[in-house]
């Protein structure tokens, strides 16, 4: 248990990050299903639409902490090259 108030503070603090961390990831989970329903339903247009939308979630993401970069980019990759075969 914390025993300075600096390290109360360091306990309120991380709580309140946790639960805007658990937000944020959460919002991009949601985004990353609908490219998921998109692309099992074989719709390539709203697979695309869908794509489009999660591209700046995730990189949002990035900023602020919560991914990290390298792989945001593994996901975008990997779902776009899903995209791609819908197509052919």
């Amino acid at each position: 248990m914390a025993n300075t108030s600096s390290a109360k503070k360091m306990v309120r603090k991380i709580t309140h990050r946790t639960a805007v961390n658990k937000v944020r990831r959460s919002r991009v989970r949601t985004f990353l299903r609908k490219v998921e329903e998109a692309i099992s339903s074989g719709d390539k247009s709203a697979a695309d639409v869908a794509f489009r939308n999660v591209q700046p979630e995730l990189h949002r993401a990035v900023s602020k902490g919560v991914f990290h970069k390298n792989t945001v980019s593994r996901k975008l990759s990997r779902l776009s090259a899903r995209i791609k075969v819908l197509s052919s």
